[in-house]
């Protein structure tokens, strides 16, 4: 969905909102332990955790929380707030049309006078911050720098937001934008990466344009960042309330880290910025940003009037958020039989016009591959981090894995290939399993970030995609020109930011025996309301439809950092477990007396308390009636959670894919993607599937698809999806999922993530796949027929 915001008054709010794709902003009024790091014992259940023939609503089967309210229409995203707000205002931005310079002069008149139009704003208007900020949505100190501005004096890509404006519709805001007329001092522009790290290259930032630099930058050379790390030696929208805060109703994964920048951006306690996240349809990262936000807020307090902001798709390519483009070079040192003694990695990553999650993806690219060989004694990584006059970068589904997954990967098949071994026995010899420590965590974390591995199902992983792609039965083609190989790929990632994560909860009981349940965790789409749910049944023992989730307002919700690293099960639920097993404490207290037995000796399930001694019940029903009207000293019965911790356990993914090649002309059929995936205890099988084959979809666009190219000036070559090549439905190759259980003591009834580590996988894998049909390698993605022919012609 396109990035929308909106600034209106809270009184004329919708009573179910629930909107996506966008922000939106106005006036707020009252809506009607920590886990040990040292190995357990593995074969029992941790935190109170069910053997798997217990459960009752987890690990099973639910429906969809919003499923029918999607398929019916009533889902509300940001922009279906349009017509709930008379006199809302509809906000245009007018972006460079040079990759670098300078603004030298905005002519606003012509604009300005129009009928409609409510404000014009522009980098020298009182209505701008002057403020540097970053759009990325991060714990603070967000590991970012702030480098950007709200409207941009000096720009830095075609796209660069240099003025606003807000009209009485639609029309009359583009009109009025057309009408603004931009003066420029162009300077000298960089769009490679490599050039852009030449001491003779043009400069994007002056020393004093940044403010919370990261480490190892060097703006000279246009390098936002350089980390390193070594073990061994290697050699959307807003408006005013009638408490005069802000509150913007916006399409984001990151509600509370939004409220928080904006605070600082404008200047204003962060008591005075109420942020909603209606329903938001996909973010996949590229909301875990404030993109949009600060520029309908300013145009709300020009104009003095709700204002609505819906980037159009051709903004949503050019200057929103995409994947970094990287460079990434491996090196190994192995023995004659097999022995991996060292592992190198080195990454240019482009960050693009501004240092959004620059330094943290990046990171990535060591940190999630390279442990997953934790058996190999040494290990180095180094990243650079560079700037160029092009579109911005930010988070994107992965978050620097799948750079360094197909660096690695494809590496260490062409390894094995040359030594002769079989390319998974190979990797089996050096793969993480449970019990093992996780130094190179520490390597790029810094002293006590190591993770000690408690769950590991990769073997299994294997073994049953090896048998469902039919790895050992490989045939031919009868055609001699015809050739088909499988390759193969592993994968690991994390659950989480360890050590920089929180979650919250609070589950509230109603005389009936239902429950409201409130939590900060962000639902985008992955059914994270459904999986709350799930675990707040399986706690309390009541129907799944007995309780009401409501998320994601920053004035009506507990706190969460947001749903980004694959946390918000994992974080978010293991909170609603807290907040459900405090109050369950409370139900059976009350039941306790109800019945004259001791609450250590009753259960609660099928929406029952009952005595496992006796076999006498209440219904939660009673209980809540009785807490609530009956004995004197009545009480709500109220259960809160919170959740933080050290851990960030990883998944485990082994791909295979399936291809045949055409020798004379490179083309290939990819006859099936397999994917096996260790996700600990799916909360929600269903749910589960859908985000593994969701995320091998989107591993296989990145794979066969160009994706997002740019012109010599660093303008992005693509408006639309005809354009940018997504794989259609029929162009999609059949996606096998396999979850493999294993049970993660530190998780909510043993889960972990699921939803990014199938995202790294296809492109090494079938980069593995061509090489073994025909050959030859191809490295740079996307993988095309014609690279596949040249590569044979030169062979």
């Amino acid at each position: 969905m396109p990035a929308t915001a909106a600034v209106m008054p809270m009184s004329d709010e919708p009573t179910d909102p629930q909107p996506d794709g966008g922000t939106a902003s106005q006036p707020a009024t009252e809506d009607p332990e920590e886990i040990e790091k040292h190995p357990l014992e593995w074969d029992e259940p941790a935190n109170n955790d069910k053997a798997p023939d217990e459960r009752k609503s987890v690990s099973r089967p639910a429906e969809k929380d919003d499923d029918r309210k999607l398929v019916t229409g009533q889902a509300k995203y940001t922009a279906d707030y349009e017509e709930r707000f008379p006199g809302l205002a509809h906000a245009e931005v007018v972006r460079s049309e040079v990759p670098h310079g300078r603004v030298t002069a905005v002519e606003t008149d012509e604009a300005a006078s129009m009928d409609g139009v409510h404000a014009v704003l522009t980098p020298w208007s009182d209505d701008v911050p002057d403020a540097k900020y970053t759009s990325a949505g991060q714990s603070y100190p967000e590991p970012s720098p702030w480098d950007m501005t709200v409207l941009n004096e000096h720009v830095r890509y075609v796209g660069d937001p240099v003025a606003a404006v807000a009209a009485e519709d639609r029309q009359t805001a583009a009109a009025a934008a057309d009408a603004i007329e931009v003066e420029y001092e162009a300077y000298d522009h960089v769009v490679d990466p490599e050039e852009a790290f030449d001491e003779d290259a043009p400069r994007l930032f002056e020393d004093d344009e940044v403010e919370n630099e990261i480490v190892g930058h060097d703006y000279e050379r246009n390098r936002m960042s350089n980390i390193e790390g070594e073990i061994g030696n290697v050699d959307a929208a807003a408006y005013t309330d009638e408490d005069d805060r802000q509150v913007l109703i916006t399409s984001t994964q990151v509600p509370n880290h939004t409220r928080r920048q904006l605070a600082h951006l404008f200047d204003v306690p962060i008591r005075d910025i109420r942020v909603k996240k209606p329903r938001v349809g996909g973010g996949f990262g590229g909301k875990q940003a404030m993109v949009v936000e600060p520029i309908p807020l300013a145009l709300s307090l020009a104009a003095d009037r709700p204002v609505i902001y819906e980037a159009s798709r051709d903004e949503e390519f050019g200057a929103m958020r995409s994947r970094h483009p990287m460079t990434v070079r491996a090196r190994t040192a192995v023995t004659d039989d097999g022995g991996i003694e060292a592992i190198d990695l080195y990454a240019l990553s482009n960050t693009g016009a501004y240092g959004s999650h620059g330094m943290t993806v990046a990171g990535n690219v060591g940190s999630k591959p390279m442990p997953l060989y934790s058996k190999v004694p040494n290990a180095r990584f180094e990243a650079d981090i560079v700037h160029t006059n092009t579109p911005q970068t930010g988070a994107m589904r992965g978050y620097g894995a799948p750079q360094g997954t197909l660096a690695l990967e494809g590496h260490l098949d062409e390894v094995a290939r040359d030594l002769g071994f079989d390319p998974i026995e190979f990797r089996r010899d050096h793969y993480m399993e449970v019990g093992d420590l996780d130094e190179i965590a520490g390597m790029m974390g810094g002293e006590g970030a190591e993770r000690r591995i408690r769950s590991c199902g990769l073997d299994e992983c294997i073994e049953r995609g090896k048998e469902a792609v039919g790895w050992d039965e490989v045939e031919q083609p009868e055609k001699d020109h015809l050739h088909r190989g499988i390759g193969m790929a592993l994968s690991a990632q994390g659950t989480g930011v360890a050590g920089d994560e929180l979650g919250a909860a609070q589950i509230m009981m109603n005389e009936d025996g239902s429950f409201h349940l409130q939590v900060g965790g962000v639902d985008i789409g992955t059914g994270a309301d459904t999986a709350f749910i799930q675990i707040a049944t399986e706690v309390l023992g009541c129907d799944e439809r007995d309780i009401v989730v409501k998320s994601s307002d920053t004035d009506n919700t507990p706190f969460d950092y947001g749903a980004y690293a694959s946390s918000t099960t994992y974080i978010s639920g293991m909170a609603v477990k807290k907040a459900a097993e405090d109050a369950k404490e409370r139900i059976l207290d009350w039941a306790s007396r109800m019945l004259d037995e001791p609450a250590e000796d009753l259960e609660a399930a099928g929406g029952e308390v009952y005595s496992e001694e006796t076999g006498e019940s209440v219904t939660l029903e009673d209980v809540g009636y009785e807490s609530v009207y009956g004995h004197d000293d009545r009480e709500h019965i109220l259960g809160k959670g919170t959740h933080s911790t050290e851990e960030s356990p990883p998944p485990f993914a082994a791909q295979f894919a399936d291809v045949t090649v055409d020798e004379r002309t490179g083309e290939f059929e990819v006859h099936e993607l397999v994917v096996a995936v260790d996700c600990g205890v799916a909360i929600n099988p269903g749910m589960a599937e859908g985000q593994v084959e969701g995320a091998n979809h989107m591993s296989y666009e990145m794979a066969v698809s160009e994706g997002i190219t740019v012109d010599e000036q660093g303008r992005a070559e693509v408006s639309d999806f005809d354009e940018y090549g997504l794989p259609s439905a029929t162009e999609t190759p059949p996606i096998e999922s396999i979850l493999v259980e294993t049970h993660e003591p530190t998780g909510p009834f043993g889960a972990k993530s699921v939803a990014e580590v199938p995202t790294n996988t296809v492109p090494p894998a079938l980069s593995n796949a061509v090489r073994e049909a025909v050959g030859v390698r191809v490295t740079e993605m996307p993988i095309t027929a014609e690279k596949i022919e040249a590569a044979l012609d030169e062979e």
